[in-house]
């Protein structure tokens, strides 16, 4: 997931219409509320669009890892015919994708638990975005109600640059609203891959080719060892 999305979600959810019509000297605070509104819409928009693919990479991960498991299994079943019929070559050469495969499920599995993870995450994020507008919207309403009372209290209309502001019980709601965020943010994880070292020696590719031959080799007497049971 991209960071800026996190950064745009966390300012959103964690600001109130006081700070952001006090940051913008001379602006209209109706725009500026309106505006603030369609930029939630925005966000919403663009963490859906996360979550698509996020949803999309859930798929292809989840079929590669069925394909991959169907490989595997018609795999040992041509072992144990080639073994049958004297073609260790072909036994040879059918241990070796399955060890391929094997080395692929491991990272296909962590895929598709990352992006569940990912997926839970953006529809927190959605979920909390939506309520901020709710919250922001019965806002306006309440700063509109409060201005046309104050008119007819007064007896004099203010403009749309009006020094009206939502009251304390407001700005008390969006304190709740940016602190529920934060714990919803803290249960975020930053964590980062696996540190892997490079085989850059010569000799641990050599080893490792070694350790790979072996393990065909010992497969192969395993498929050797069931055919002379049948």
């Amino acid at each position: 997931m991209k960071e800026g999305i996190t950064a745009r979600v966390g300012r959103i959810i964690s600001g109130g219409f006081n700070q952001l019509i006090d940051s913008m000297e001379n602006a209209a605070p109706e725009m500026v509320m309106e505006e603030a509104i369609r930029e939630v819409d925005g966000a919403i928009d663009e963490v859906r669009a996360e979550l698509g693919k996020t949803v999309a990479n859930k798929h292809l991960a989840t079929r590669r890892l069925s394909d991959a498991n169907g490989r595997h299994e018609k795999l040992a079943e041509q072992i144990d015919l080639a073994v049958e019929q004297g073609r260790e070559e072909l036994a040879e050469a059918a241990i070796a994708q399955q060890l391929d495969l094997e080395a692929q499920v491991p990272v296909l599995e962590t895929t598709i638990n990352d992006c569940a993870g990912e997926e839970k995450e953006l529809e927190g994020y959605i979920a909390a975005l939506q309520a901020k507008k709710r919250e922001m919207k019965e806002e306006l309403r309440e700063f509109r109600k409060s201005r046309a009372e104050a008119a007819k209290t007064t007896g004099v209309a203010t403009g749309s640059d009006g020094q009206s502001r939502p009251g304390s019980d407001v700005e008390s709601r969006v304190s709740k609203a940016g602190s529920a965020f934060d714990r919803v943010l803290e249960r975020q994880t930053g964590l980062g891959g696996l540190d892997t070292s490079l085989k850059q020696s010569g000799q641990l590719a050599e080893l490792e080719d070694l350790s790979r031959k072996h393990r065909i080799e010992e497969r192969l007497a395993a498929a050797k060892a069931r055919a002379k049971k049948s």
